[in-house]
Formats: C-alpha cells, structure tokens, sequence
C-alpha cells in the first residue's frame, strides 16, 4: 500500500491506493464536546470502515459523555507513535487543537485535517456541518493537501531536541517590566527591540498572533519569515519579511526578571542572557485544505472582509 500525491494548483490530491484506512483522533478536554457531534465523527469513521488511534484526554471524553468503551490498543499519549502511510490526522477542535495535534504527530509527512468546533477555524478544514463530508473525501481519495513551512527553534534549555512550530515563535515579558531581544539574521543585527518582545511567524502564522501585532499577512506559498515587534518602545519600528532560508538569533536581555518563549501553544521560561536559534526545518506539514476555497476566499469569510461596515 503506498500513499500517492497528485499536485494539482499547488495543493496535492491524496490518493489511497486501498480503502483501509487509519483515522488518527486528536482533541482536547477544553472543548465545549457535544454527544451528537461526537457521535457523528465515530459514525463516519465506522461507515467507512476505517481503523483509528485516540489520544488518551480525548479517550476518556468520549467514554464519559458517550459511554463507549475505547480500546486500550487505540490509545497514544504524548506522541502517535509509528503510524501506516494511508493515515489522516483529524484534529477535533479549533485552530488551537490542531497545533497540539501536529505536536504530537510522529511522522510530519501524515496529512492533518481539522474538524472546526472551535471559534475563527483559520487552519481547520471543515466545520461542524461538513464532518461526514470530509471523511467521504478521505475514503474517496480527494483530500485536497497543501505543504506548510515549520520552524526549528533550537537552544531551549528545557527540551532535550529542538522545536517545532507551525505558527510562530515569541519571545515575550513575563515578569520583567520591559525587555530587549536583539534580532540578526545571517550574522547581521536586523532591530533591538525595547518592549514587550518579538514574534518570529511563518506565512501559516501570518494571520494568528503575528497579524495582532501589525504584522503582514503573507501567503501560505511564500517562502519567507516575518519578524513582528510587540508593543515597541521605538514608534518607527515596523515588521520586517526575511527568507525562509535565513538563520535566526534571538538574544534575550531583561533588567530584572524572567521572559517568556511562546512556540504555537506551548510555553518556556527564559533567563537574562537566554539566545534562541530558528531556522526552517527539513519537514514540512501536510495541512488539508477545503475545496474550491482559495486563501484569499478565506480571507474574505475570515476575516470579514467583504462586511460593508459603512452602513
């Protein structure tokens, strides 16, 4: 069995060559989980007659609110562990729930879908009324895939490897007043930022906490880097876009106090003299994207874009 990509407009086509099928559940004990909704997501895995694995939080919701007994052999905890080719990563939740599911996938190469129960559902590929048809298009062989660039964040004491992020990485005050991150690229100092700190996005982050800092919005197709400040002392400062291909340095010093480094929904206490390296990483996420939607089409529901605010 072997999982065959079709590139069509700059997405990929996943094509299964057999039915037999692995769905990998992911979810998270904060969402508001209704039994109905829930139910159909079981019912469509076993309509299709799809296998699945669960993560243990996820588990044991769905044994308190629909009873139903999970075998212990499904059950992954901090990671997915080894999974078949022919698997889909269906993250139940909002675009927070789908970070911490690509966190804990194994093997970045397996597509990851997103069912929206969560609030704005940038990343998510289907909503609430779109649950049955999304599985349909996993059964049929027409989930629609795009690459999205992750960063690699090295130099974090606390994590025995490096980092992953699929949105951004900041460094930010925590209990210190003011601080100061020194930024360079490639050996040359872009900024020392004065303020509350920095955010470091790819073009997936562009339109999450990089976007509430002024940042711009980029394309998940460009091959590039945003550096936002955050609250800068020095009015003049503004976002800078940077290559992908550029290496990262990050120096944090703070006048008292400890800092805080932010990689998508995970967080790491930082010291006075603490230095963070980002590069691109080798892997790259195979993020499902809905049909006949483009990015820009997103935009346009997202964000609102089209609401005629002058009447």
């Amino acid at each position: 069995m072997q999982r065959l990509l079709c590139y069509l407009c700059g997405v990929k086509l996943l094509i299964f060559s057999d039915a037999r099928m692995k769905i990998i559940l992911f979810s998270r004990e904060q969402i508001n989980h209704q039994p109905q909704e829930m139910a159909q997501v079981f019912h469509a895995i076993e309509r299709h007659g799809f296998s699945y694995a669960i993560n243990e939080e996820f588990a044991r919701t769905v044994a308190g609110i629909l009873g139903r007994v999970i075998d212990p052999a499904t059950i992954y905890r901090d990671a997915t562990g080894p999974q078949p080719a022919e698997s889909v990563m269906v993250c139940y939740g909002g675009d927070g729930t789908l970070l911490e599911g690509i966190q804990r996938l194994s093997d970045k190469s397996i597509p990851v879908a997103g069912i929206n129960f969560g609030h704005l559902g940038f990343l998510t590929t289907a909503t609430r009324e779109g649950v049955d048809a999304l599985f349909d298009d996993i059964a049929r062989g027409r989930l629609l895939t795009q690459p999205r660039t992750l960063l690699q964040i090295n130099g974090v004491e606390d994590a025995a490897a490096p980092l992953l992020a699929l949105n951004e990485v900041a460094v930010q005050r925590l209990e210190a007043s003011m601080i100061k991150v020194v930024a360079r690229v490639d050996g040359q100092t872009v900024a020392q930022y004065n303020g509350d700190g920095v955010i470091v996005a790819t073009p997936t982050g562009s339109t999450a906490y990089s976007l509430s800092a002024g940042g711009p919005i980029l394309s998940p197709s460009c091959a590039c880097f945003v550096i936002s400040p955050l609250a800068p002392h020095n009015f003049g400062m503004r976002p800078v876009v940077i290559p992908d291909s550029s290496h990262i340095v990050l120096e944090l010093h703070t006048r008292r106090g400890a800092a805080q480094l932010s990689i998508d929904n995970r967080t790491y206490r930082l010291e006075d003299g603490s230095t963070i390296e980002i590069t691109r990483a080798d892997e790259r996420i195979l993020l499902a994207v809905p049909h006949n939607i483009s990015f820009y089409e997103t935009l346009h529901s997202k964000m609102m874009w089209d609401v005629d605010i002058r009447n």
